[in-house]
């Protein structure tokens, strides 16, 4: 089937060509209209487990992506395609278990063509077949490493009037962060399922458990003025209904602090086959299917070169749910990529279960678009996975000038308590995350 498509996209890219070609007074003028863009990234992970019974763990890639959009032909139509690739270069230790898995795998390198898509666009619409990044709240490209997630299905977005965009998505197959195939799995799957190297996720289900048919979804997005709403339904095959509904409103003011407040509303439900099919257990409770709700609000301001926010999540327990009431996540769950307000660079709601956190969040321009400062603070109170606490840091330096393009993040976290299993050592040592960054767009 992949090879299908691919080659569907590969027809239709000669196809566009040689339509343009003829349309256009020569071939040259038609590359010219094209766009070609890239980035480079070299990305190192450091996990300090401050116990002696848990190695450290690091990690190192030297990854880049390509993405070419052919100029349109017949009316509308275009190509996309886009090629990543990560390298290790050699750096991985000769132990496993010394390997920060969510960078890249354990495979000395990952190459993928993560985009290759034919997509039509007009005043109304854009609607793109292939495979392709998608940008939803429960289904996304999940950033933070050096390869994005990318899906294989078809989307279709509509503006029948202006601030009102309507949206429906079928993916099929994702490709995960550490692979260069696409699959019918997700996150819950185990790992090395149908040899897809899935590392970061639950990964909680047996390895008979039967492929997924991916996802459908709708979405309505509407702002107006100083207002922004938007409500999604999403079916995760063999997993969950999902009903998510968001709003943000920003208060008109002259002065000098800006205010704003966020809500949020998910609700699930289903029978979570995949669950019961093959009696797999979430935070130890096995339920009667999905039965799951959470609310959440944040509210801060803006203000010269800085902003202030404060968030609260909260998903109540359900006693005969699945998971105790656990939301349902399939290509989010320990990524934390969900739309919650409450997370921390390796830990969110979604990944604790049932209960409660709020976080706090700072950021300030110290020099006006090139060196920013943030500090934030999460904390977690749950059922079953304990309580728990992040502080994070990230200082980031954008260059002006001919090294324009240029960002260099140091992102470092610190986690105590939790229940034992969270992370190595939890509840008793400190859990120390470092993340140096560089990237190049070009």
């Amino acid at each position: 089937m992949q090879k299908n498509i691919l080659h569907l996209m590969t027809a239709a890219s000669l196809m566009g060509a040689f339509n343009a070609s003829a349309q256009a007074e020569t071939l040259s003028q038609f590359f010219a209209k094209s766009h070609i863009d890239g980035q480079i990234r070299s990305y190192y992970f450091s996990r300090l487990y401050g116990t002696p019974n848990t190695v450290n763990a690091y990690a190192y890639s030297l990854a880049g992506r390509i993405n070419i959009v052919t100029a349109p032909f017949l009316s509308g139509f275009r190509v996309g395609v886009s090629f990543y690739t990560a390298n290790a270069l050699g750096t991985q230790p000769n132990n496993p278990a010394r390997i920060d898995k969510t960078l890249m795998g354990t495979s000395p390198s990952v190459n993928a063509l993560g985009q290759a898509y034919l997509e039509y666009q007009d005043k109304w619409i854009t609607a793109k077949a292939g495979n392709q990044l998608v940008d939803t709240p429960w289904l996304n490209r999940v950033g933070g490493r050096v390869i994005p997630v990318t899906y294989q299905g078809a989307t279709l977005e509509a503006h029948p009037i202006s601030g009102l965009q309507l949206s429906v998505l079928r993916i099929f197959r994702w490709k995960d962060r550490t692979t260069g195939q696409f699959y019918r799995d997700n996150l819950y799957y185990p790992g090395h399922y149908e040899g897809d190297s899935l590392y970061g996720g639950p990964n909680v289900l047996p390895a008979g458990t039967p492929p997924t048919n991916g996802a459908l979804a709708f979405g309505a997005q509407y702002h107006a003025y100083h207002a922004e709403t938007a409500a999604w339904f999403y079916q995760f095959d063999q997993f969950a209904n999902m009903f998510y509904w968001s709003g943000h409103y920003a208060l008109p003011t002259s002065f000098v602090l800006k205010p704003f407040v966020d809500a949020q509303f998910t609700r699930e439900w289903g029978a979570g086959e995949a669950f019961a099919n093959t009696g797999t257990t979430l935070f130890g409770q096995l339920g009667q299917g999905v039965n799951s709700t959470n609310w959440g609000v944040k509210a801060g301001f803006q203000f010269p070169n800085g902003s202030l926010w404060w968030g609260y999540d909260a998903t109540q327990h359900h006693a005969h749910a699945l998971g105790g009431g656990a939301i349902i996540s399939p290509y989010t769950v320990g990524y934390t990529a969900d739309p919650l307000y409450v997370d921390s660079m390796v830990q969110g709601l979604v990944g604790v279960g049932p209960g409660h956190g709020w976080r706090v969040r700072a950021a300030y321009w110290v020099l006006p678009m090139a060196l920013q400062l943030t500090a934030g603070y999460s904390q977690f109170t749950t059922y079953f996975s304990g309580n728990s606490n992040w502080t994070h840091f990230n200082v980031s330096y954008f260059p002006q000038g001919m090294f324009r393009g240029l960002c260099l993040r140091d992102q470092v976290e610190v986690g105590n308590g939790g229940a034992v299993g969270l992370f190595p050592g939890s509840g008793q040592h400190s859990f120390v995350y470092n993340r140096v960054m560089m990237t190049y767009q070009f």
